[in-house]
């Protein structure tokens, strides 16, 4: 794994550092408290693979200009909101190993950092004076706003089913990911099977990357993961390693891990216990043998597109999503 990112960086390490330096010279707010509240969490770690996707998406389509490092910081502003928003409504208490905004400042400043952080993400679209790069971001603010609400209404509902989980990751991550590409596509002029293409790309990018990290939540290592083990279930969340574990247990197993995952108090032995469980009835490898499929489907769009460096970072990337640590 980390021969692959660093293989990665090394073909992408002088974009990632542009989108940086874009990161903060877009920004612009006018009081000094959203400044530090919007740093807070778009500086702790990010790993900037939205608006690096945006840019490669642009970059195999042959768009050349420097301007596409700032419209690609719409996408990691529009993810920032969500994060200072979904940290709110999750009570949650860390992010990238640091304490979450609204502990640090307080509630609703933390979600007018957040709406500010939308509204900045749609003036840089407004300057592309391109209608189909507003509406697509636009878009993306709607369907992530009502995954979100989605997720809410169905929390700690031990019925939750597959497709149910895959309409709360399509609009939560996955409409992001495809939107970067898209908007990518799109300021190249390219044609329309190739902005589809790459859509695709994105969007089985994006579920993978979800499926991957919903993975990662049943580790015991909260460094490496950046926020407290078991979140998710402590959170009300029910995501495919349970939900495929819990249909696929005999009732024994079923009802125990169900005392488990209702319990938000659950102690590091239940947790352990839970993980045995998932492990045992199926549920990690279903979930990696699906992210694997999303992953080869991300591939299978780019053929439309010659060989080149960045097809190769992008094809990478796509590795990437499953294998990665945090």
């Amino acid at each position: 794994m980390s021969d692959l990112k660093h293989k990665i960086l090394h073909l992408v390490q002088n974009d990632l550092d542009k989108i940086e330096v874009a990161l903060k010279e877009n920004l612009n707010p006018h009081i000094d408290i959203v400044s530090k509240i919007a740093s807070h969490i778009l500086f702790s770690g990010g790993k900037r693979l939205r608006p690096l996707l945006m840019v490669l998406s642009s970059r195999i389509c042959d768009y050349d200009s420097n301007d596409y490092h700032t419209l690609s910081v719409i996408f990691e502003y529009l993810h920032a909101a969500t994060l200072l928003h979904d940290d709110l409504v999750d009570e949650a208490s860390l992010r990238r190993g640091q304490p979450v905004a609204n502990l640090i400042w307080d509630n609703p400043t933390a979600v007018l950092a957040g709406d500010f952080l939308l509204a900045r993400s749609l003036s840089i679209a407004a300057q592309t004076n391109r209608p189909d790069v507003i509406k697509t971001v636009a878009q993306i603010t709607e369907y992530m706003s009502q995954g979100e609400i989605y997720q809410l209404m169905r929390r700690g509902s031990l019925d939750l089913d597959e497709e149910e989980y895959m309409e709360i990751i399509k609009c939560k991550t996955a409409v992001l990911f495809q939107g970067a590409c898209r908007v990518g596509a799109l300021i190249a002029d390219t044609s329309y099977k190739k902005e589809e293409e790459l859509s695709k790309y994105g969007f089985n990018l994006g579920i993978a990357f979800q499926m991957a990290d919903d993975l990662l939540d049943y580790t015991l290592n909260t460094t490496t993961l950046g926020k407290e083990v078991g979140a998710d279930l402590k959170e009300g969340k029910l995501t495919l390693p349970v939900i495929y574990s819990l249909k696929a247990a005999g009732a024994r197993d079923r009802s125990q891990m169900q005392q488990i995952i209702t319990n938000k108090a659950f102690s590091l032995k239940d947790f352990k216990l839970l993980i045995h469980m998932i492990h045992k009835h199926g549920g990690q490898k279903y979930t990696q043998d699906q992210a694997a499929i999303y992953v080869r489907n991300a591939k299978e769009a780019l053929k439309i597109f010659k060989d080149s460096k960045t097809k190769q970072a992008l094809l990478m990337l796509a590795d990437y999503a499953l294998v990665r640590k945090a």
